[in-house]
């Protein structure tokens, strides 16, 4: 009887969080998502009422598969394999040395890590989850008991108002979020398709693709598909994959091949074009390597070669890779970009807001100088703070650059209205 009573005042004295509650406020925003159906669906139930033995992280965090469930935010659990791969992102993001549910000190709470205009800013969740059927319905790990994907999931979603806010971004969003650091994107060029597709952004040529994969092991790389209308439809739409592994093959005739292994955050198997299981593709190899490569993939995974990668997918986004250290390296030189610097600004119309050079005001536009006295790598990224986020968490971000900055401000009052196209300009003088 004694132990029950325990039991329950535990139970009782669980950390709720009054900021973001169990309710429908903190999982809708304005119902204008397919997530709308499950409005008065959703239930909250901690990790310790969804299985018997919750744990935050297996021995081996590159093992487990991130998989999406009816929120569509692939975009964010494409960057959340960053983690996987860095040990100093995994305890940034999410600090080590927290209670769980098998600690005494356990009260039901945990703090996530998110990068934030310049800053790390900390979001403190209670540890409800939303469920459907007493099971996870928004992220969770293949491995159904490891909560570190739903919990911090969660905190993005606290910090952007509410997880329906979390209904489509950019995989590049989302890296930079959770890295701290620069993120790259690329239109894929296809002789054999539109030239609409190159107007979207930098075109990458493969052999430069090929020899970013070089750092797959080191960073983030995710493709997209923009549309299906031109492409295999079981890829979906504006859906965000992530590329496991490149190989550089040779087939049976002798030939060359490059082979992709891709991940679906859907969790399940899409694809079937030539090298899907019993694809004719594979007759180009010899069987055993055939075999090997079969044998590899996992649930939700799948082969394709270069062309059709190139085919099939619009864009590819990587992550500038994070040393154990915490320093950027390079994409293109793969060197320690050794000292960085964060330069705030604003365009405020009618001051400093001064269009492009095609304008007379064009010289009224932020300018940064840049002294570089001998031969070396510089990268410049350009970032503006235009996010929606709950209005707390807005302000507590805004208050954090005014701090940093002293005497300049972001421009105010502009809730609602409609952002102006901005640029860079980089001159040598």
């Amino acid at each position: 009887m004694l132990g029950e009573k325990k039991q329950l005042m535990v139970k009782r004295d669980l950390y709720t969080d009054p900021t973001f509650p169990a309710s429908d406020t903190s999982i809708f925003f304005d119902y204008c998502t397919p997530l709308a159906q499950f409005r008065g669906e959703i239930s909250w139930l901690r990790p310790k009422d969804i299985c018997s033995s919750p744990r935050l992280f297996s021995n081996n965090l590159q093992d487990v598969q991130v998989k999406q469930g009816i929120l569509g935010d692939c975009w964010f659990l494409c960057a959340c394999v960053a983690l996987q791969k860095s040990k100093y992102l995994l305890n940034k993001v999410i600090p080590p040395g927290q209670p769980s549910w098998t600690d005494e000190s356990y009260q039901g709470c945990f703090t996530c890590r998110v990068w934030q205009f310049g800053h790390w800013v900390e979001v403190t969740i209670d540890d409800r989850l939303p469920c459907l059927g007493g099971k996870l319905c928004f992220s969770q790990c293949q491995t159904e008991d490891l909560f570190w994907l739903p919990l911090l999931e969660k905190a993005y979603a606290k910090l952007h108002g509410s997880y329906e806010q979390l209904w489509a971004g950019q995989v590049a969003d989302a890296l930079v979020d959770l890295t701290g650091g620069i993120a790259e994107r690329w239109t894929l060029k296809d002789p054999g398709r539109s030239v609409e597709k190159e107007k979207t952004g930098m075109v990458l040529e493969k052999a430069v693709f090929r020899r970013l994969m070089n750092l797959k092991e080191q960073c983030v790389v995710s493709c997209s598909v923009l549309n299906s209308r031109q492409g295999a439809s079981e890829l979906g739409e504006f859906h965000a994959f992530i590329v496991i592994d490149m190989l550089n093959l040779s087939q049976v005739s002798g030939k060359e091949i490059f082979l992709l292994r891709i991940r679906n955050p859907w969790g399940r198997r899409c694809w079937r074009g030539p090298w899907c299981e019993g694809g004719q593709g594979w007759s180009q190899l010899d069987p055993v390597v055939a075999s090997e490569l079969l044998s590899q993939i996992q649930e939700g995974e799948f082969w394709v070669d270069e062309e059709e990668f190139f085919r099939e997918f619009d864009e590819i986004t990587m992550g500038f890779p994070v040393n154990e250290e915490g320093q950027l390296q390079s994409l293109y030189t793969e060197k320690v970009l050794y000292h960085s610097q964060n330069l705030f600004g604003s365009w405020v119309r009618g001051q400093s807001a001064g269009g492009c050079r095609n304008n007379s005001s064009f010289p009224t536009n932020p300018k940064f100088w840049l002294r570089v006295c001998e031969k070396s790598e510089v990268c410049i990224a350009l970032l503006q703070n235009h996010r929606k986020y709950s209005a707390d968490w807005a302000g507590r971000i805004k208050n954090l650059t005014r701090l940093a900055e002293e005497n300049l401000t972001l421009t105010e009052g502009i809730q609602g209205k409609n952002y102006q196209a901005v640029g860079l300009h980089v001159w040598k003088v």
